[in-house]
């Protein structure tokens, strides 16, 4: 009897370890990348040149999270976007400085003529009915990776003002 008390005594301690254990994964860190709920993405069709990538962000965690860069596979270079008074006092867009802050439990909306997602230097067209990949990176070094749906769009003819000097002004 005193071994059989025993081998439940200790299958108990077992369960109940063996439960708090699995319990820690709870309260496991969390990246930028697992509070951060990409919707309605879609990127403007283009033959070639640039193009521009829109989506609802929602940032379902309690911290603020940044956003510092994109990427896509059509595109060689890509630049998280703003729009900004012009030298001519319109509107035109450029590349953000330290990229995008999506508040702790806020949304913030990527859209034409706002806040975009910019696609440079073309691999290939961007046609419409198709999907594309992108990348999202955050400060803390997470990413997440999303489709984007490409459409026509007539709009979104913004000044783009180069963030470098080689660079030269393009419509969008």
């Amino acid at each position: 009897m005193k071994k059989t008390t025993k081998i439940l005594a200790f299958a108990a301690t077992a369960a109940v370890a063996f439960t708090a254990g699995c319990g820690s994964e709870d309260t496991a860190p969390t990246t930028a990348a697992d509070t951060i709920v990409v919707s309605s993405a879609w990127t403007k069709a283009a033959e070639s040149g640039m193009t521009g990538s829109f989506a609802e962000l929602e940032n379902t965690g309690d911290q603020d999270v940044q956003v510092v860069a994109v990427s896509s596979p059509v595109s060689s270079r890509s630049e998280l976007h703003e729009m900004a008074p012009g030298a001519d006092g319109g509107m035109a867009m450029r590349q953000m400085d330290g990229g995008l802050t999506i508040p702790a439990g806020g949304e913030h909306s990527l859209a034409p003529g706002a806040d975009h997602l910019m696609l440079m230097d073309l691999l290939e067209p961007v046609t419409p009915g198709t999907e594309i990949a992108l990348t999202l990176t955050f400060s803390d070094g997470s990413s997440t990776e999303f489709t984007s749906q490409v459409r026509d769009f007539a709009g979104g003819r913004e000044k783009y003002v180069p963030s470098t000097p080689e660079g030269a002004n393009h419509g969008g």
